[in-house]
């Protein structure tokens, strides 16, 4: 239904007045206000003029189920009638248990330590590895690993391990830098090396790293197969087996950071799956209540969990905030996790090649390199991208009814997995269009190679 036309609304002008928008540089504004957004219906977002536009990002990797999704609203309803809030101190109430419960049953870890977000929830992680060594008795292991390029949060400890250097320098004075160490990304493989060779020569670094530095070091923190804010970096599955035999091997926690590839998004509930892998920690946010509230978990093994359990106050893990396992949060997850079923994972790997079909044509456009593909996640890199490219694009996108946000040079689609074959060649017509509108009223291109090693975050690159 076509929603008609309504008179200019003053809302963005006001929300550019009061509102701080998040990773934006805001004098942007004065001549691109925010688009104003009224309503939701499945994968179409609708603004103030009626207009139609396709979220082809998920609204920044949350809403897994679509907008005004029936039965997470019901649940949300439900749970209204009965209680909306209660601390978690002392207290408990049957949807914290049940998402627990449940969450166990499809991971195989538990023990569920909640936050609010994805940075919450690598805080949570991280405090937690660490204080199981000091538990342990031995306290010097606090020390951290991440990949090159990865990202895991803003906030003071998740940017430790965040390797965005824009952040890393704004921030510098703050932050704790952890190590970093190469990531098997295929688009940087030497010729001469396979895929196996290539994944090898990185495990091999980061043996050398733990070889050196093991004693001080309590986790490595990955994001499993896909690094989608370093620019949709690819791994294969066999690096993060080799990162779990290594960290076994000398005695390192393996945090999964799944915050933006779990939840099904990567074509199996967790990105670990695809290569039997089972973290020390396991990180879950975005997709977890299908986009409808905030909420983060933190998952662990029953061994990490016995080395708090003790008379003394100490030993227990000191991390809470007052909305902890919120009981509406908690129903939004369990009603997401009705509906992502052993039979929506197969049907989602059905309908991801069906898309993958009607996006050929930007496997074939003659300015997208590097086409990857990985469950309902593609990317494309914009070879001689011209100057501000990301902007531009998401501006031309946006005017041909699609939410598309590059990272730097890359084009990425990470739809809800209600999308159907209608509205995916509405998004490939739109994201074909945009690009070619974009790189023709470029005189003269930039060229700019891409992935130097400059991650960037799907927040900063568009105000």
């Amino acid at each position: 239904m076509t929603t008609p036309p309504q008179p200019p609304s003053d809302l963005p002008a006001r929300s550019v007045q009061a509102v701080w928008h998040p990773c934006t540089q805001m004098k942007r504004h004065e001549g691109a206000p925010p688009l104003e957004i009224v309503r939701g219906e499945g994968v179409w977002l609708i603004d103030a003029q009626g207009r139609r536009i396709l979220d082809a990002v998920s609204s920044w990797w949350v809403n897994v189920f679509g907008h005004n999704q029936p039965q997470i609203k019901a649940a949300i309803a439900a749970q209204m009638d009965r209680i909306e809030h209660v601390m978690l101190a002392g207290l408990t109430h049957a949807p914290v248990v049940e998402l627990s419960e449940r969450l166990l049953a499809r991971t195989g870890l538990g023990h569920a330590h909640y936050g609010s977000d994805g940075a919450s929830a690598t805080e949570i992680a991280l405090k937690m590895s660490a204080h199981y060594w000091r538990n342990g008795a031995r306290p010097q292991k606090n020390q951290f690993i991440g990949l090159a390029g990865g990202y895991h949060g803003e906030t003071v400890g998740a940017l430790a391990v965040t390797d965005v250097p824009l952040l890393r320098q704004s921030y510098a004075p703050l932050v704790r830098v952890a190590a970093t160490v190469p990531v098997p990304d295929a688009r940087r493989k030497p010729a001469q090396l396979s895929e196996a060779e290539w994944v090898e020569h990185c495990a091999a670094a980061l043996e050398q790293h733990l070889q050196e530095h093991a004693e001080r070091t309590a986790a490595l923190i990955v994001e499993p197969l896909v690094q989608c804010a370093a620019g949709f970096v690819f791994h294969p599955p066999a690096y993060l087996a080799r990162a779990r035999e290594l960290c076994t091997q000398y005695e390192v926690h393996l945090v999964a950071d799944e915050i933006a590839v779990g939840m099904g998004r990567s074509g199996r509930f967790l990105a670990c799956e695809q290569a039997n892998v089972r973290p020390d920690f396991l990180c879950l946010s975005k997709g977890l209540t299908g986009g409808y509230l905030p909420l983060s978990v933190v998952l662990t093994t029953d061994t990490v969990y016995a080395a708090f359990y003790d008379d003394d106050v100490a030993r227990g893990f000191l991390h809470s905030h007052s909305y902890t396992g919120n009981p509406l949060a908690c129903s939004a997850a369990l009603a997401t996790l009705e509906l992502l079923d052993d039979a929506r994972l197969a049907a989602n790997r059905d309908l991801a090649a069906r898309l993958d079909a009607i996006f050929a044509p930007l496997h074939a456009h003659p300015r997208l390199a590097h086409a990857r593909h990985i469950g309902l996640i593609w990317a494309w890199d914009v070879t001689d991208a011209p100057a501000d490219f990301a902007r531009r694009y998401a501006a031309a996108a946006l005017a041909r009814g699609a939410l598309l946000r590059p990272i730097g040079n890359t084009l990425y689609f990470m739809p809800p997995y209600v999308i159907d074959e209608a509205a995916a060649m509405h998004l490939r017509d739109a994201a074909l269009g945009a690009l070619d509108a974009v790189l023709m009223e470029s005189r003269a291109p930039t060229p700019s190679p891409l992935h130097d090693g400059t991650a960037v975050t799907p927040q900063a690159a568009l105000p």
